[in-house]
């Protein structure tokens, strides 16, 4: 019986040695018309099998002449491939049969659940069919000659294509005076300026319809890198779903110079020649002789390509998973097509809608990863939609670690997730709740910055609100790390929505701190840190000592037009607390004039001061510091009896060191007292 085993794995070894040869030669690069050097992930079915493909990328050789590729039930031409660059350029076929006077695509362009995707230089061309009337005031459209004929003008049904889609709202022109209505990618020349709402598409204004849809569209591949196998002599295929390397004298993982080689064979087979090693028989005798190497090489092969499958499938997405606390249920989550940890997956073409195709004029702002668009989605919801970017993995991380994060979060003063675009989308996009009155930096140093605006009373409000935010997040064993006055937004009545959680982290339970590498913005970052590389809650706890610092002075948190030691706004506030405040306060805010006012800043003051300590240790928790402010909203008209920061003329100015005493002797529980005895520990 064990012989009978030992035969028949030996004979399908035979087989699968014999058969290796074929299945390079089959792989090998077709031509078809003017597309030549035909590979993987491309193949032609009637020339070659399957498993030299990916079932998306299947050609058909139309008369031999015209390669084309069906997609999403629509024919088109393969006009290019770049395999360097993954990518590839479709006409729609209809344009190229010239018995049709009207090239009609019969529908929308949808590349869901497939390892396709847009490229972000094309726009929606809209055609709009047999419709009863044309648009009339509208300044630019392109007539098309269908049922209705050639001359428009007497036609009773009329069609007509735009780039504006937009525009025919606004102007209140009604879809259903049209049959139907079908959205085609058209590549855009960025070399053209602009001239159109900032779309690129002025090149098209002289173009008429037929030319404009004989541009195309170019579109990526998302599969895995086949230049590898290819610069090791080798031609890519796909067996059950997994990427192989087919080779002249065998099928590997992923080149023809890694395992699985037969080590045993190679080492121990005589120095042949090369027509020699060529020939089928030689190599089944020298099988034959040599059998119980190769069952064991076999066997090793087994385990190897176990193991292979498993990291392969671990790699799909190329994402640096440590944030998770549960990174397989993040995979399964982000290859489910219509929630993304559980939030709404919108379609990017809606996005483009409500966006304008993200118009210039709608942009809200810009940040370190992408900018953000004003948008109204089809229900009428108004939204901000940030789009990323670059969709690379590191950004990927980044949309993903924001989603995941604010899915779970519900607090009235943290900004809403409506939703995002799927990771295989043509960019990376994520829909958020429109918060209409711009953010605490544009009132207080900005573009909307008004005198007397922020009243103290508002910004000690937009201060305690922003820590009771901050307080949740830590609770939640998050850390924000990026708190600044451009992520804290408002609504119109001035209340608190703190965003941008892309560099946020999830802190793993019963842990300290984790160690990461420095990011957020310059001005607010934790020096510790900085230094250390160690993230812990306190470093939230600095960077909303800059935002106090902010609040009382409405300077900015760096200015590089200042004097050196006071580009950093934390330096220059630390500074300006222990000897100066007035002169650090906004004069706007009756420092001088108001003395409750002057109380609460005094307080605020001495609160930063505390948050800056460039020692963690030495600051308070988010929790204390929340409990202080609202400790502060809460006291009573009248005045309390505490001491108040000494001003000192710069005429006089008297240092509080060695065995000077300050005019004013501070109370023990002092700020300043508290930072001498610190510092002389």
């Amino acid at each position: 019986m064990s012989s009978y085993i030992f035969i028949t794995i030996f004979t399908s070894l035979i087989i699968k040695t014999r058969s290796s040869d074929q299945n390079y030669t089959l792989c090998a690069p077709q031509s078809c018309g003017n597309l030549s050097s035909i590979s993987y992930p491309f193949w032609i079915p009637s020339k070659q099998p399957s498993y030299c493909g990916h079932p998306s990328f299947n050609i058909s050789c139309k008369n031999n002449t015209t390669p084309i590729l069906r997609v999403s039930d629509n024919d088109y031409v393969i006009t290019h491939v770049d395999y360097l660059n993954h990518t590839f350029h479709l006409v729609n076929a209809v344009v190229y049969n010239d018995s049709v006077t009207c090239p009609t695509p019969s529908n929308n362009l949808t590349l869901e659940h497939t390892p396709i995707s847009f490229t972000t230089n094309s726009a929606d061309f809209y055609l709009f069919y047999n419709c009863s009337n044309l648009p009339t005031t509208y300044y630019v459209y392109y007539p098309i000659s269908c049922k209705a004929g050639v001359d428009n003008k007497n036609a009773t049904y009329k069609s007509f294509g735009d780039f504006h889609f937009e525009d025919l709202i606004e102007q209140n022109y009604s879809l259903g005076l049209c049959e139907s209505m079908v959205a085609v990618p058209v590549d855009l020349d960025m070399d053209v300026d602009s001239g159109v709402h900032g779309y690129g598409a002025s090149s098209y204004w002289k173009m008429n319809y037929r030319q404009i849809l004989s541009q195309g569209f170019t579109l990526n591949w998302t599969l895995n890198d086949c230049s590898v196998c290819k610069t090791s002599g080798g031609r890519c295929g796909l067996i059950d779903d997994k990427s192989v390397c087919f080779c002249k004298e065998n099928t590997h993982p992923k080149t023809c110079h890694d395992g699985p080689m037969d080590s045993g064979l190679q080492e121990s087979r005589p120095k042949e020649s090369s027509s020699i090693m060529s020939n089928k028989s030689t190599i089944s005798l020298v099988a034959g002789i040599l059998g119980f190497v190769l069952l064991s090489s076999t066997v090793c092969l087994f385990l190897y390509r176990c193991h292979q499958k498993k990291n392969s499938s671990a790699n799909l997405l190329t994402l640096n998973k440590s944030y998770s606390r549960s990174s397989a249920a993040s995979s399964l989550h982000i290859l489910n097509g219509s929630t993304v940890f559980g939030v709404h997956v919108f379609n990017y073409r809606e996005l483009e809608e409500a966006t304008e195709y993200f118009n210039p004029l709608k942009e809200l702002g810009e940040g370190g990863f992408g900018t953000v668009y004003y948008g109204k989605l089809r229900d009428g919801r108004e939204v901000a939609i940030k789009r990323l970017y670059e969709n690379n993995s590191k950004r990927a991380e980044q949309f993903l670690n924001e989603v995941e994060i604010l899915a779970n979060l519900r607090h009235k003063n943290l900004v809403n997730l409506f939703g995002c675009t799927s990771r295989q989308s043509r960019e990376l996009l994520l829909v958020y709740e429109y918060v209409p009155n711009g953010t605490v930096a544009d009132h207080l140093h900005g573009k909307q910055s008004v005198k007397g605006l922020l009243s103290w009373e508002r910004r000690l409000s937009i201060a305690t609100e922003t820590a009771s935010a901050l307080v949740y997040l830590h609770d939640s064993d998050i850390v924000h790390r990026d708190v600044k006055t451009q992520n804290v937004l408002l609504d119109g009545n001035f209340s608190v929505k703190v965003a941008d959680f892309g560099l946020s982290r999830l802190f793993p339970l019963d842990v300290t701190h984790v160690s990461t590498a420095p990011q957020g913005t310059p001005g607010y970052v934790d020096p510790e840190y900085h230094q250390c590389y160690q993230l812990t809650e306190k470093s939230d706890v600095y960077s909303f000592g800059v935002m106090l610092a902010e609040l009382i002075s409405s300077l900015p948190a760096v200015d590089i037009t200042r004097r050196r030691n006071e580009i950093n706004l934390s330096n220059m506030a630390v500074a300006k607390i222990q000897n100066s405040l007035h002169e650090f306060v906004d004069p706007s805010l009756g420092f001088q004039s108001d003395s409750r006012a002057k109380r609460d800043i005094t307080a605020v003051a001495e609160l930063a001061f505390q948050c800056l300590q460039s020692t963690k240790e030495m600051r308070p928790s988010m929790n204390k510091v929340l409990k202080t402010l609202l400790n502060i909203q809460s006291q009573k008209e009248s005045e309390l009896d505490r001491a108040e920061v000494v001003d000192i003329p710069d005429d006089d100015v008297i240092m509080l060191k060695g065995d000077m005493s300050p005019i004013s002797p501070p109370r023990e529980d002092s700020l300043v007292m508290r930072y001498k005895v610190n510092a002389s520990v």
